[in-house]
């Protein structure tokens, strides 16, 4: 008989190997072993090839519809805002704070045409309009909770449709569709050079308890790709002073940066980790946008003070 501690062949004297256990797992072929790596996330904690294809599709269909058919573009942000204001809303009332969605939904609407047809006026007086209707809505429904409810909306229309919007202000202006493309490429910059050098060479967090991943080292990269691209375009696609390509690089990378880390602490106040999984590789809407949103004001207001034409006073001289 075998000891309890001895294999059956060890104690039968034959000296033979002890069989395969079967409850072992079977090997992986080579097939699933590599289709098993693919699947493994990127150091960024993403389907770095759906990633880069949804964010293809995306840039060139807002590019598409910004030189062809600018009430398309119009459209276009149209959608962002509203599947935007959908994301934040249910992420609130996730944490019990009621957002009504209907109006948010109205406004996302409203604020983009609004910009597109009356420019900055017609967006103030929508926004006001906005969160008049945010207001009625309310208290329709009831006073419980009716306070919290309106600040909560009314953040969500000021960080959504309203920064958003200004994407077609810009697009109004002399040269416009040519500057929303600059903005965007800039923010595409700003992603692509912060995330090589920071997956490769980030060590120093810049805020861990709000965005562990993103490093002072990643931070640089953007500013010093930002700063190639901005001055590239600067001279190529407005045929303006290189110099100019600095602080329009440099404000844009900021903005960007800031509206990352302003949905970052959002998510983590909130306890979640994406806003929703509608866009594969990137969570959702606003996990997209949240560069994109802050970057559009600075890239108006910039372009007001240092190219020319903008409101016809302020910029550089015509040559």
């Amino acid at each position: 008989m075998p000891t309890p501690t001895q294999p059956d062949g060890a104690a039968s004297g034959h000296g033979e190997a002890p069989g395969p256990d079967p409850a072992a797992p079977a090997p992986l072929s080579r097939r699933q072993l590599r289709d098993q790596r693919a699947a493994k996330p990127s150091r960024a904690g993403r389907d770095l090839p759906a990633a880069i294809g949804v964010g293809f599709v995306l840039l060139a269909a807002v590019l598409l519809g910004l030189f062809f058919v600018p009430l398309a573009f119009v459209g276009i942000v149209a959608v962002f805002a509203v599947v935007g204001s959908w994301e934040v809303s249910r992420a609130l009332m996730a944490a019990k704070t009621e957002v009504p969605l209907p109006p948010l939904a109205v406004a996302g609407i409203v604020l983009p045409f609004s910009a597109y047809l009356g420019g900055a006026e017609a967006l103030g007086f929508a926004l006001a309009g906005s969160v008049l209707l945010v207001l009625v809505w309310r208290i329709v429904e009831g006073a419980a909770g009716a306070f919290r409810s309106v600040v909560a909306s009314t953040f969500v229309l000021l960080w959504v449709p309203f920064l958003i919007s200004f994407a077609i202000l810009l697009m109004l202006e002399d040269r416009g569709r040519t500057l929303v493309a600059v903005v965007l490429l800039l923010v595409v910059a700003n992603d692509t050079f912060g995330y090589l050098v920071g997956a490769s060479l980030g060590k120093h967090p810049m805020a861990p308890k709000i965005s562990p991943k993103k490093s002072w080292e990643g931070f640089a990269g953007s500013c010093l790709g930002a700063i190639v691209v901005g001055i590239a375009c600067i001279v190529f696609m407005l045929d303006r002073p290189w110099w100019i390509g600095i602080p329009l690089a440099l404000a844009t990378v900021a903005a960007a940066t800031a509206g990352d880390l302003a949905e970052s602490m959002v998510k983590r106040e909130l306890g979640i980790k994406d806003m929703s999984n509608l866009l594969p590789g990137h969570g959702g809407v606003m996990d997209r946008l949240d560069s994109v949103v802050f970057s559009f004001p600075i890239g108006y207001i910039l372009s007001v003070l240092l190219l020319p034409g903008v409101d016809g006073t302020i910029g550089l001289p015509l040559p």
